[in-house]
């Protein structure tokens, strides 16, 4: 393997790598979801725009009313769908969470094939019938750190932000001739003003080690993670991207069971399986997948 095909592979897995601890720093940070996604958001997206800056990116920006519509609807979809996420950490677990979260490649080709007519093969509709199996196994059988089963809010929320993702990628999709960078700086900036209102009803953590995971995410987690995602995706192959994004969901895994004492059933681990074979299997030759936890080469996600 040659050192132009060594980089962008390491680059892409460490991204992958992060995405994974992304539900423990939310959770160790203490925040609401809301808080948290808006320091995501004015720390992220603060270091987004001077990257973009530095690199003379929005200076010479002039985007038409269309497309700065679109842009700042797809940042709506983007933090709504984080907001969602975060919350549903608490009422389910990282784990279960993270993997419901990653039907959004599914719901992205139904969004595609109702919106812009685009054809659904026969077997993307036996991979979105085994995926949504899985997370009504999961739903039944899945149980938390206390041994009680699940919330189904938890679940319902992990599904709702993984509809607003695919919201935003589908948006994304039509803003392809824009450089991502700037794009994700804008939703980010457009998710920070959008959120300020809600810190008056869940504030920032008060405590110095809650707002140092928050800068954690906002920096390591959403600034340098894009960074290495816009860097690499477009010089992997199809097949590579999907086979390393399982980094994401199986780091997020072991860490709940790790650290907060996630003990999956029989009947749950085969529910987490059959999600993420249906959802992140190679596809062919079509394009790479998007990125999970934020919209491809077009915006900036999480988890």
């Amino acid at each position: 393997m040659t050192n132009s095909e060594t980089r962008p592979l390491l680059q892409w897995s460490a991204a992958m790598a992060m995405s994974g601890t992304i539900g423990a720093v939310v959770l160790e940070s203490g925040a609401a979801a809301p808080a948290v996604a808006f320091a995501r958001c004015f720390v992220g997206g603060a270091l987004l725009v001077l990257w973009c800056l530095s690199r003379g990116w929005l200076q010479a920006w002039r985007p038409s009313r269309r497309d700065l519509g679109l842009a700042v609807l797809g940042g709506l979809f983007l933090v709504g769908n984080w907001v969602l996420l975060f919350a549903s950490y608490a009422l389910s677990s990282i784990s279960v969470s993270t993997v419901v979260y990653h039907t959004q490649p599914l719901i992205l080709v139904g969004l595609a094939a109702a919106f812009l007519g685009e054809k659904v093969a026969k077997s993307h509709l036996v991979r979105a019938g085994i995926a949504f199996g899985g997370v009504a196994v999961i739903s039944l059988s899945a149980h938390g750190e206390d041994g009680k089963p699940v919330q189904l809010a938890g679940i319902a929320l992990a599904l709702g932000a993984a509809f607003l993702y695919a919201g935003a990628s589908f948006v994304a999709k039509q803003l392809k001739h824009l450089r991502p960078h700037l794009l994700a700086a804008v939703q980010t900036t457009v998710g920070a003003l959008v959120l300020a209102p809600a810190l008056l009803i869940t504030p920032l953590p008060s405590t110095t080690s809650g707002l140092l995971w928050l800068v954690l995410l906002g920096t390591v987690h959403t600034a340098l993670m894009y960074v290495l995602i816009y860097a690499s995706i477009g010089k992997l192959p199809t097949t590579t991207v999907a086979l390393l994004s399982y980094v994401y969901p199986v780091v997020a895994v072991l860490l709940d069971i790790a650290f907060y004492g996630h003990r999956p059933t029989w009947p749950e681990a085969l529910g987490m399986v059959a999600v993420l074979a249906a959802a992140l299997a190679p596809q062919g030759r079509r394009p790479a997948p998007e990125p999970r936890g934020e919209p491809a080469r077009q915006s900036c996600s999480a988890t």
